[in-house]
């Protein structure tokens, strides 16, 4: 069974189970298709939708991919989905606007889920900062390399959520941050840092841009996270040199 975008939401538009047609992806993104690009679709139906449609979820082909969920399904993604569906278009909605209500909610985490979820990103982001730091000291420049470049999706998860956004894929990073930059961040120069951080491992750039987090995880009242380090905080934080292969 081969089924067309443009047919599917045809169908859909005339069955009273589905209750919201939601298009995901590039498709959902001025600018961003190309010739490859499929639609990405959620199917939200009533929870006591006929199980032939739900039987297509998951559902593939070289144009249309489905996700097919029932509604209380949907008002609770994983957290990889929020923010595809942040960025989505509703197509339909057959709730009174509840599905439009739910796309809108996923674009702001709640105030404690997000200091939460600040306060674990930020030690992942500082571990995975001291490993590359310690590597370079230590004279081993391929883990100082792999484990940096490691480090920038802790480094991005953690400033989106510190703006209680959920963190955009990485196809979607430099047109997030064009359009809805992170506060206190100029989104060229950051994006650039992070380039080089991924391309290089220098080690001089991850120390500044910690700078730059540690005090706005400071103010946001992460500080005893921070503190938790101890005495490895300071290898982490810039200073003037930080030669490789230290002698013991």
């Amino acid at each position: 069974m081969t089924v067309g975008f443009a047919a599917f939401v045809a169908d859909a538009r005339v069955e009273t189970t589905v209750v919201g047609l939601v298009l995901k992806g590039s498709q959902a993104h001025d600018g961003m298709t190309t010739c490859h690009s499929d639609h990405d679709l959620y199917v939200i139906l009533a929870d006591d939708a006929a199980r032939e449609l739900a039987s297509l979820n998951g559902y593939r082909s070289a144009r249309l991919d489905l996700v097919v969920t029932p509604l209380e399904r949907f008002r609770r993604p994983a957290d990889w989905e929020r923010y595809a569906i942040t960025r989505s278009r509703v197509l339909v909605d057959r709730r009174d606007g509840e599905v439009t209500r739910i796309v809108a909610a996923m674009g702001r985490l709640g105030a404690e889920e997000a200091f939460r979820s600040t306060a674990t990103l930020l030690d992942a982001y500082a571990n995975s900062l001291y490993r590359p730091v310690k590597n370079h000291r230590d004279g081993n420049p391929l883990a100082d390399h792999l484990d940096a470049a490691a480090s920038v999706g802790f480094l991005l998860d953690l400033l989106f959520t510190l703006d209680r956004r959920p963190c955009p894929y990485n196809k979607y990073l430099a047109r997030e941050l064009d359009r809805f930059p992170l506060p206190g961040w100029e989104s060229a120069p950051a994006l650039n840092t992070v380039a080089r951080i991924a391309a290089t491992g220098e080690v001089a750039p991850q120390q500044r841009l910690f700078a730059r987090v540690e005090a706005a995880a400071r103010a946001a009242g992460h500080t005893a996270v921070l503190d938790a380090w101890g005495e490895d905080m300071p290898l982490m934080r810039p200073h003037r040199d930080t030669p490789a292969h230290q002698p013991c």
